[in-house]
């Protein structure tokens, strides 16, 4: 499974809101500034919206404001940006469509909705209904709406090399063994009995996590359940999704006597310890659920 497949399975992940996508820490929209491919992220410190140049924009017929911050890669709206309320409207929206024009198609091809300059912002926009964001030397500020974050606010914007998303614990357990065992057998185990469990030793533990992934040699595999009781460790354990996004879980064999439980479905049916039948390692039922 591709990363993007792994995180997009995990509910924490895939019930994310689309603004709570926008707010994440994580955020990394790839984008094209003129030729160059470039990212997209919050701003970590944005200049106060009275001190930005703010536009009345339209993206398809909704309305919205755009606030830009000064940057050099804007050389004549920089000269003039400490006097920009003494200068005529007319020219510094002539400005603006020839120097802020890679911006404004930045976001035209990213919100998917034509963008066009209404005029000059008659007032400040407030702060608080504003998102800004920054890409290398330009920073800027739109209106939050459903439009914004909802083009925006997916899950392939989500950087997956963020600590924020590498760092989230999941549950995960070592699969000793995996067999089938009929109804009647299973209601009839009693403290004492013992299962042979021939994979171990041989076969080298997948680890399942989350009860939806299993961690194998090759990567990641999706998990199903399908009958068979599982052979897990007693104690259960976390690996974070970073370690599952790389694909390099791998986990050893049980000890001898070592604690275990006896699971189907993902009901406990029993709980043992590793012991011996002959030469063969063997589930020994302790308890029976």
């Amino acid at each position: 499974m591709k990363p993007l497949e792994i995180v997009s399975a995990l509910p924490q992940w895939k019930n994310l809101s689309p603004g709570e996508i926008v707010d994440s820490p994580a955020f990394a929209a790839a984008c094209r500034l003129g030729e160059e491919t470039r990212t997209l992220r919050r701003a970590d410190i944005a200049p106060a919206v009275s001190q930005m140049l703010s536009l009345s924009i339209s993206f398809g017929d909704e309305p919205h404001t755009l606030s830009i911050a000064r940057s050099p890669r804007f050389p004549e709206l920089d000269k003039l940006w400490d006097s920009l309320p003494e200068v005529p409207d007319a020219i510094v929206l002539s400005l603006v469509e020839r120097e802020c024009g890679q911006l404004l198609q930045m976001l035209e091809n990213a919100i998917r909705r034509q963008l066009k300059i209404v005029g000059l912002a008659p007032s400040a926009p407030d702060p608080s209904a504003m998102i800004a964001f920054q890409t290398d030397d330009l920073t800027f500020a739109v209106t939050r709406s459903a439009t914004i974050t909802g083009a925006l606010g997916v899950l392939r914007n989500l950087d997956l090399a963020s600590d924020c998303v590498r760092s989230a614990p999941l549950p995960a357990q070592a699969e000793y063994d995996a067999f089938a065992l009929s109804d009647a057998d299973l209601a009839s185990l009693a403290p004492g009995d013992a299962l042979l469990l021939p994979e171990i030793g041989t076969i080298a533990p997948r680890v399942v996590v989350d009860g939806r992934f299993a961690a194998v040699s090759g990567g990641v595999e999706a998990f199903a359940e399908d009958g068979r009781v599982r052979v897990f460790p007693a104690e259960p354990a976390t690996v974070t999704l970073g370690e599952l996004l790389d694909g390099a879980l791998s986990a050893s064999g049980p000890a001898e006597n070592a604690q275990l439980k006896l699971v189907r479905q993902g009901k406990l049916v029993a709980q043992g310890r590793l012991g011996r039948v002959g030469d063969q390692f063997a589930f020994v039922v302790e308890t029976k659920e």
